[in-house]
């Protein structure tokens, strides 16, 4: 048990309190033995292969299903130390994973990709977009399936959007606002909408109207997710000008932000809010079982007019960073069990529930502090909002 505990505080999975729980030497022994033992034999998949070179396309979680019964035992079977574990070493295209197997243990050895990952850069001009270099390890998740959303969900507060620069006009006299069009905005009272470097173009994406996300077993909200329309760029800052009015006197009179729409998954309207674009980050974390006990729900199915679950859907669950959940955490969905009357017994009659059976994996990529989104990774039966979500084993 110790050496549980002490695992969980070096990596950083408990909570903020526990984490500054003091941690002996001893224990820190035994917790990097067990991070770095690897797995039993009995946990490779019936195929796993001696070696394996990596390929563009790979994704750590195919890598560890080719390697492993249960794929979110790769750290062990990776054997990385204490610190790896949370930002593990980069596996690019090139390199070869050796399998070893000694005293009924198997772990995984890494070669050198040739010449190693890639150290081009780029030079930056004035007024040019700034991206970062594309990084060429291979991610833990397909890119395709979690980048866009990464740049689009977002969990704020009930009034956040209330206080973002909102969409004031359109041109001419049109309604609606898409890709192509120009939109004049306007930003926070005593805070106009202004460039923020000259050298750069300043970037947003546009919401609309929050909606609650409720806990479906308490209905408690657990927070508010933004519904994103596209992406804007800003063309010109607000001023204040001189403008004559009907009386023939001068008056400062505001004149708004524009901004060009770049993007649009929906179409855009008067009263759509602003918020600058995060820097765009995949991470490649490492696919893991929690440490702590996690029992969660399914909140909500991430796009309009969806009901029910498939593979590489993206969900929201009911537990964040507040209750120890973690990008790459994987989490098994139990599908509940449903009650039935039991009359096996003559003269008898009992209500029954079947057991909830377990019908798929999932993996956290983003966290807030009471919700996560996880990507749904494999299921074999229906899966929907309300059913379980638990650890792996």
């Amino acid at each position: 048990m110790w050496a549980a505990l002490a695992l969980a505080g070096v990596l950083g999975l408990m909570p903020a309190a526990a984490q500054n729980f003091p941690i002996t030497p001893a224990q820190r022994s035994t917790a990097q033995q067990v991070a770095s033992r690897g797995v039993p034999l009995s946990e490779l998949a019936p195929n796993a292969p001696d070696s394996y070179t990596i390929k563009s396309g790979d994704t750590l979680w195919a890598i560890s299903g080719m390697f492993l019964k249960t794929p979110w035992r790769w750290p062990e079977l990776w054997g990385m130390n204490i610190e790896q574990v949370r930002n593990p070493h980069r596996i690019y295209p090139g390199q070869t994973l050796h399998l070893e197997k000694l005293d009924g243990m198997a772990r995984l050895r890494m070669g050198e990709a040739p010449g190693g990952p890639p150290t081009e850069t780029i030079r930056v001009s004035p007024r040019t977009r700034v991206n970062a270099l594309q990084d060429p390890s291979i991610p833990t998740l397909p890119a395709h399936v979690i980048e866009p959303f990464l740049n689009e969900a977002i969990i704020v507060g009930e009034n956040d959007l209330d206080r973002a620069p909102r969409i004031v006009a359109a041109p001419d006299t049109r309604v609606m606002i898409t890709r192509g069009d120009r939109a004049y905005v306007r930003g926070r009272n005593g805070s106009p909408l202004i460039e923020t470097d000259p050298r750069r173009v300043d970037t947003f994406r546009v919401f609309r109207n929050v909606v609650p996300l409720r806990d479906p077993l308490t209905s408690a909200i657990l927070g508010y997710e933004a519904k994103y329309l596209g992406n804007a760029e800003l063309v010109r800052s607000e001023t204040v000008q001189a403008v004559r009015m009907p009386n023939g006197e001068m008056a400062q009179t505001v004149v708004p932000a524009s901004i060009d729409v770049v993007a649009a998954r929906e179409e855009m309207r008067v009263g759509d809010r602003l918020l600058p674009e995060p820097a765009r980050v995949f991470s490649s974390y490492v696919p893991r079982a929690p440490t702590l006990p996690v029992d969660a729900s399914i909140v909500s199915v991430y796009g309009d007019a969806v009901a029910m679950v498939g593979p590489n859907q993206v969900v929201a669950i009911s537990r964040g960073t507040a209750d120890g959940v973690e990008n790459g955490h994987v989490l098994a969905i139990l599908k509940a069990g449903r009650r039935i009357d039991d009359r096996t017994q003559a003269g008898e009659r009992a209500l029954i529930k079947v057991p909830d059976e377990r019908v798929g994996l999932m993996m956290v990529f983003r966290t807030f502090d009471r919700l996560s989104y996880a990507l749904v990774l494999e299921i074999s039966d229906t899966v929907q909002v309300g059913d379980r979500v638990v650890n792996p084993r």
